[in-house]
């Protein structure tokens, strides 16, 4: 018998687990952008507006690119009709992106093809859905205080 991997190898065998399984093996961002005509990187610009308007610079360091890029990202959503820039009513040197009703729609839209489960996924039995659902959820910070106790097999 080999001995149990250790902790911080499972870890590590688990990170690299969901890597694949999101950005090897399930990566929708070339199928959203080709479904929705434009480059990803407009579409996550789209998707940041769509919580709230920001100026450049916070976009430029949400979308982790430089402020030259971001200007051509937003120049192009502007050009369709996506986004617009607005002044900063409390800077008026400044300008504030917003997005359109047309852009919101958009956004959302990407976030339907994004957030669709891969079948191998979905295949799951419930209860396994339940406990990775319920993992991802103490790993994203949205558990309980009893986020980390094993769910009961009976719920009533």
């Amino acid at each position: 018998m080999g001995t149990p991997p250790s902790r911080d190898d499972a870890a590590r065998s688990a990170w690299q687990a969901m890597r694949t399984i999101v950005l090897e093996l399930n990566d929708r961002r070339g199928e959203v952008s080709a479904r929705l005509g434009m480059s990803f990187i407009r579409l996550k610009a789209l998707g940041k507006l769509d919580r709230a308007p920001m100026t450049m610079r916070e976009l430029a360091a949400l979308l982790a690119v430089d402020a030259p890029y971001t200007t051509v990202v937003v120049d192009d959503l502007e050009s369709r009709g996506l986004v617009e820039r607005r002044p900063d009513p409390h800077d008026r040197r400044r300008k504030i992106v917003a997005i359109t009703a047309a852009g919101r729609r958009l956004a959302r839209r990407a976030g339907r093809i994004l957030d669709e489960p891969p079948a191998t996924l979905s295949a799951l039995p419930a209860q396994d859905i339940a406990h990775l659902d319920r993992i991802m959820g103490v790993l994203l910070g949205n558990g309980g205080p009893d986020a980390t106790a094993e769910p009961s097999a009976d719920p009533h």
